[in-house]
C-alpha cells in the first residue's frame, strides 16, 4: 500500500481512481465492507483503489469541546487500511484550512483535478465541504457533468434483527461499557489499545505477587472499569494476560491506571511498546478489605484468564 501524507505531495496521478472517504475510526467491519467494494470497483475498471482519511479527527478540530477518544489511534489504522488491499491511502493533514473548502473546490480542485477520480463510492450519509454542504446529490450532480461514477454503499446491520448499523458510535458505546465480546463482532477483530510500559507504584511484585506492566493511554478509547483476560503482544510474541482498568479502590493513593499481569513471564519490557487486546471481561472493580484478600483475589483472575484464554 502506498501512503500519501498530504494531498500537495500527489503528483503522479493514478490510473483509473476508485477512492472512499471519511473518519474510519476503528476500520470496522462497515468500513471493511465499503474497502472491498473500492478494490472490486477498482478490478473492473483496472483502476486503483483509494481511501482518504484525516489526521487529526475532524471533530477535535471544529469542535473546541469535544474530546473524542479514538478507537484507532492513527498508527493502527494505517496498519488495518494495509492489510484490507487497498491500493493507496491518502491521509490529509486535517486543520480549519482544509475545513473551509467548500464542496465545489472539493470535488472540482480536489477529487477530479489532483486525483482524477473514475469512481467514488460512500455511504448513504456521506457530507463534505464547508459546513459540510456538500452530499451525495451534488456528487451525482458533478458526475453527470464529468463523467465518473457514485456508488453510495449500504450500511451494514448489527446483526440481521437489528436495524441499527454498524458504526463507530455503537462500537465506542459498546467499549465503554465493557461489551468488549459484541464491540468484536462489529469490528472483526479484538478491541485493542497500545502503548509504551511506564513506571508503576512498585506494589504488583512486592506487595501483590504480581508484577504488571502499566500503560498510559493518550487518545485512545478506554474499556470500562474492571478485570479483563486479555492477550498481550510485546516482543514480537504473544501472551496471556490480566489487565486491570480502574483506581485501585483498596489502597488510598488512587490514580487511574492500566495495569497488565502477562502470564508466565518474566522479561524486561520498561519502556517497550506492547499492544494489549481484549477477549472477555471477567470482573468489576472492586474493592477489597485489606491487601491478602486483594490478593487471593488476583490469583482467582489469573486462573479465570487463564481459562478463558486460548492456548498461543
Amino acid at each position: 500500500m502506498q501512503l500519501i501524507n498530504n494531498v500537495k505531495d500527489f503528483k503522479t496521478k493514478c490510473k483509473n481512481p476508485v477512492i472512499t472517504i471519511g473518519n474510519f475510526d476503528g476500520v470496522h467491519l462497515g468500513h471493511q465492507a465499503l474497502l472491498h467494494e473500492v478494490i472490486e470497483k477498482a478490478e473492473k475498471i483496472n483502476g486503483t483503489s483509494m481511501a482518504m482519511t484525516f489526521e487529526p479527527h475532524p471533530k477535535r478540530v471544529l469542535k473546541y469541546d469535544c474530546y473524542l477518544p479514538l478507537i484507532t489511534l492513527y498508527e493502527q489504522k494505517i496498519e488495518l487500511f494495509e492489510k484490507s488491499g487497498i491500493d493507496v491511502l491518502i491521509c490529509v493533514p486535517f486543520n480549519k484550512q482544509f475545513a473551509s473548502i467548500s464542496a465545489d473546490d472539493f470535488i472540482n480542485n480536489l477529487l477530479l483535478e489532483t486525483i482524477g477520480i473514475k469512481a467514488i463510492i460512500v455511504g448513504k450519509d456521506y457530507t463534505f465541504g464547508k459546513n459540510r454542504v456538500g452530499n451525495i446529490n451534488l456528487l451525482k450532480k458533478y458526475a453527470l457533468q464529468k463523467g465518473f461514477d457514485v456508488v453510495v454503499s449500504n450500511w451494514i446491520p448489527v446483526s440481521g434483527k437489528c436495524p441499527v448499523r454498524i458504526s463507530s458510535t455503537k462500537i465506542r458505546e459498546l467499549v465503554l461499557d465493557g461489551k468488549i465480546e459484541e464491540a468484536r463482532q462489529l469490528l472483526g477483530r479484538f478491541y485493542q489499545i497500545r502503548g509504551m510500559v511506564v513506571p508503576g507504584r512498585n506494589r504488583g511484585g512486592r506487595l501483590l505477587g504480581c508484577p504488571t506492566a502499566n500503560i498510559n493511554l493518550k487518545d485512545e478509547l478506554c474499556p470500562k472499569k474492571g478485570v479483563y483476560a486479555v492477550i498481550v503482544e510485546c516482543l514480537n510474541s504473544k501472551y496471556k494476560g490480566v489487565a486491570n482498568i480502574g483506581y485501585s479502590p483498596t489502597f488510598t493513593d488512587q490514580k487511574f491506571t492500566v495495569e497488565v499481569h502477562i502470564l508466565n513471564f518474566n522479561k524486561d519490557i520498561y519502556k517497550q511498546q506492547i499492544r494489549v487486546n481484549f477477549i472477555k471481561r471477567i470482573r468489576d472493580e472492586k474493592k477489597f478489605s485489606n491487601i491478602n484478600e486483594l490478593s487471593e483475589q488476583i490469583k482467582k483472575d489469573i486462573h479465570k484468564a487463564d481459562e478463558l484464554l486460548p492456548d498461543l
